[in-house]
């Protein structure tokens, strides 16, 4: 047995973790990881043995009462060695007198739910190009990075239990990023953005304060910006909201992969009715 240490990650190391990210089949948005940094530069943690990364974690605080939990790895080969769970105990700390929420892969589940964290719903990962009737223009779509900022935060305010702006600014100003807002009465009713995936086109948030509006953000992100063509895209669709899950059926997209909402002490309440899909697995 070597030396083990669990540390902060340099930002070299985030290209390392959304290296370990692809490699899990999880296809991350290309340069996700370089916008996840300064949002909570010490939340990410690297376990190193004899000074070689083999184990990581995210534990983003948001606010002064939540937390997210990510990036939950251990490279094969040194996994069932305890290393892992050194890891967790350690982002965890980070953690300690917050709610804490993750998105977890199956085969994780049991192994959260003996830390303490309770299903809240299912995220279903849809994907394909979609077939989409054209929306019917029930609102006015406009490039979110000129609307108000503190209006689409307070918007998304709604979605997520605490205050991330640092997080949603990024987010949508980030280069080869596509972020529409839905304005209705003049009012932000809706919000998407695309990114660019290691296979495809990711969209995430997706909010919107109707089905209608929903639809016509998605219509819109899926077509590429350059010649009109629809992208093949995919979205991770909370099952806790049957209208999200109708809009990426109708759409003729297939579920392709499975994670769960989880949270400990317990579920925060967000407005699930305008929650049609999740940013991203990593930060919520």
């Amino acid at each position: 047995m070597g030396e083990f240490v669990v540390a902060p990650a340099s930002v070299d190391d985030m290209g390392l973790l959304a290296e370990w990210a692809t490699a899990e089949g999880w296809n991350p948005g290309i340069g996700d990881e370089r916008i996840f940094f300064p949002v909570d530069p010490g939340a990410f943690l690297v376990g190193r043995l004899d000074g070689h990364p083999i184990t990581s974690i995210s534990v983003v605080r948001y606010g002064g009462t939540h937390g997210f939990l990510g990036f939950y790895l251990t490279v094969p080969g040194h996994r069932g060695q305890g290393y892992g769970w050194q890891t967790w105990q350690a982002g965890m700390r980070r953690l300690a007198g917050r709610v804490v929420g993750l998105d977890g892969v199956v085969a994780q589940q049991e192994n959260y739910r003996k830390s303490g964290f309770q299903p809240a719903w299912t995220n279903l990962r849809y994907q394909g190009v979609p077939r989409l009737d054209p929306a019917a223009p029930g609102s006015t779509l406009v490039d979110a990075r000129s609307v108000g900022f503190a209006d689409l935060a307070a918007y998304e305010r709604r979605f997520v239990p605490a205050g991330r702006d640092t997080f949603l600014a990024l987010w949508i100003s980030a280069p080869n990023r596509h972020a529409l807002a839905a304005l209705h009465d003049g009012a932000v009713a809706g919000l998407g953005v695309r990114r660019p995936a290691v296979e495809g086109t990711r969209i995430g948030p997706l909010y919107a304060d109707t089905p209608e509006i929903a639809a016509q953000l998605l219509e819109a992100l899926a077509h590429d910006e350059d010649d009109d063509h629809l992208s093949a895209i995919a979205l991770d669709v909370p099952g806790i909201n049957p209208a999200a899950t109708a809009l990426a059926e109708r759409a003729g997209l297939t579920p392709a992969f499975e994670t769960a909402r989880m949270y400990t002490p317990g579920r925060p309440e967000i407005d699930v009715a305008g929650f049609y899909a999740v940013a991203c697995l990593e930060l919520g």
